[in-house]
Order: structure tokens, then sequence, then C-alpha cells
């Protein structure tokens, strides 16, 4: 998908105008006398707290970086992506640096190459304008062509901090809380289902990457910027991420082979390899062998993401389908 992006234009402001702009924001006591004028995002590190990033004609106030969410490596800085301050209407907003990695992710026995694709976010950022399950923003090239994405702040909540002290006990949990979730969760896949449907990927799928937006009361799917390649099947690794969540919200969050050590659990002589999650071996996906009150139908789309499937979801609609088909009754 060709995705058309508007080139910056020149800075059109001085220093004091900048300042005079930043005062009425910030106050004047808290305009830093020194920052840097910025339309060259090529070297991220450069760019400093209280400089000023002028894109399009836009200047954006640069706050913190954000930091990393997943792995446990919540304290892991970002340092190409910054909360900002557009100067003009004094909007939040999240501007995302260009940052070029590449990661191998393995699955079982597959392997799926993973890229940083600015410019893959840049178009679904245009496909999903307007959709309620998704982070909105648009892109914008810098003064040296950089593909920067500006995202609208969203102030809300991780979905998996969301589902964590709802109850005393898992089955009051699973009973209580799990099937309205189960509702949100389904929508979340229709919403992957429709990049799908028009030859994109998610690329980057994970519970942390789902927000609820406290403003709009609408779950988001956020950073897509990962773009990953394998033959056998182009959504392969965003089914295998749907997957996770499913298996973390069933669970209600994760159950590890250390989690049942430190407990001296029985249900460990239970358990088998195939019964762990294809991905994450140390995490139950068979979570029917913890908890003997999760139904068949639920437990049988669990099996799809374990050590022991033989049968693999090829799209969305396959999920959801099953889906249908689990009914939780206390």
């Amino acid at each position: 998908m060709e995705t058309q992006l508007s080139n910056d234009i020149e800075a059109s402001y001085s220093f004091r105008q900048l300042q005079e702009m930043i005062a009425a924001y910030l106050g004047p006591e808290n305009v830093p006398q020194r920052f840097k004028i910025i339309t060259d995002t090529s070297d991220f590190f450069q760019v400093d707290y209280n400089d000023v990033v002028i894109l399009a004609g836009v200047p954006y106030l640069m706050r913190n970086y954000t930091r990393e969410g997943r792995f446990g490596l919540d304290d892991e800085p970002k340092y190409w992506v910054r909360k900002a301050i557009d100067l003009k209407n004094r909007e939040a907003k999240i501007i995302k640096l260009v940052f070029h990695e590449e990661i191998e992710a393995r699955v079982g026995g597959l392997v799926f190459k993973c890229v940083r694709s600015p410019g893959k976010e840049a178009a679904i950022l245009e496909m999903v304008a307007g959709h309620r399950n998704f982070m909105q923003g648009i892109a914008i090239r810098d003064s040296a062509g950089n593909i920067v994405r500006i995202l609208d702040f969203i102030q809300g909540k991780r979905f998996d901090e969301l589902i964590f002290k709802l109850a005393a006990d898992h089955e009051e949990f699973f009973y209580e809380h799990l099937p309205g979730y189960l509702a949100i969760y389904g929508e979340m896949v229709k919403a992957i289902g429709f990049l799908h449907d028009r030859g994109q990927k998610h690329g980057d799928i994970r519970r942390d990457h789902i927000l609820l937006d406290r403003k709009t009361e609408d779950y988001r799917w956020i950073d897509f910027d990962y773009d990953y390649y394998h033959a056998a099947n182009m959504f392969g690794y965003d089914l295998f991420g749907l997957g996770n969540i499913l298996v973390f919200l069933v669970g209600g969050g994760d159950i590890t082979v250390q989690q049942l050590q430190a407990r001296e659990s029985p249900l460990l002589e239970k358990l088998t390899p195939e019964d762990m999650n294809i991905i994450f071996n140390n995490r139950v996906a068979n979570v029917q062998k913890i908890y003997p009150y999760v139904p068949d139908a639920l437990n049988y789309i669990l099996l799809h993401f374990s050590n022991g499937a033989n049968l693999y979801y090829e799209n969305t609609r396959q999920l959801l389908e099953d889906l249908k088909e689990v009914h939780i009754n206390a």
C-alpha cells in the first residue's frame, strides 16, 4: 500500500517565538533558557528533553522518552519514542522517530524474521484512521526524509494490568469477570482481522499493546511498526500473539512452572512438555490441567498454542468461530 506522507517545511519560528509558546503552556518561570530547534531527527539520541522538533511547520516540545513494557524490561528506555506537546494546540502526543532493528522470533520450529518498519506503521495509521480499536495518528517526513509518526496520547491502562486483582481467587475471576473480558478479546481479534483482510499485520501482538482509552472507553491496539516474514503464513506470528493473550487471560495471568514449583504444587506431576506454551515454554497453555472448570471448548482453543498442537489457526475467522462456541456458566 502506497502511503502519502507530507514533507516537512522549513521552520518558521524564532527562538523567542518558541519561548513564548512554551511559556503559554508551561508558564514563564518554566521556560528553558537553552534548547535545540530540530528539523532533522536522524540521530534520535541528539533529541533531548525541552528541545523543540518541528515537523510540517508544527513545533513539538520534547518531554521524557518512554520505556519498554515487556519481558520484565519495564525500565528499558525507548529513546526513539518521546512524549511531546504540540505547541500549537497544546495537545499531548507521542513522537516515534526512526529506529532500525532486526530480530528473530521463534515459535516452536518456526523462525520469523522481524524488522522495524516506520513505513509499515505509517501505512496502517492511514488505514485505521477513525477505527476505535487502534491508536490514532499521522506520519510526517522530517527535513531529512525520515518517517516520523505523531500519535495521539492515550490516557489509560494496559490490558494486562486491568485484570489483576479483580478477584480473590481464580475461580471467582473466571466466572465473574472472564466472560466480559472474552467479549473484549473477541473485539480485538476482529480488529486484527480488519488489518489482515487488507493485507496488513500488526507484527507485535502482546497483551501490553492493548490500552484502555479512558477518554473514549475504547480498547486500542498500539505499536505496529514491526514487520515480519515467513513463507508459510503471513499472518501466523500475529495469530500466535493473539493466542498468548488468550492463554494469559484464561489463566488470570501467567501460570508458570516456577510458580507451581514455589508452591510445591502436586499439579506439576500432571504436566508434560506438550502442555506448555509453544513460545514461552515455562508457561502452561493447557490451563484445564490447572483449573478443571475451564470448559472443553475454551481449552480446545488454548491447545492450539501449546507445544502439543498439531493444528494451528490460519486466520482470525477460525479463531472467532471457535470463540463463539465458548460458554462459561457457573
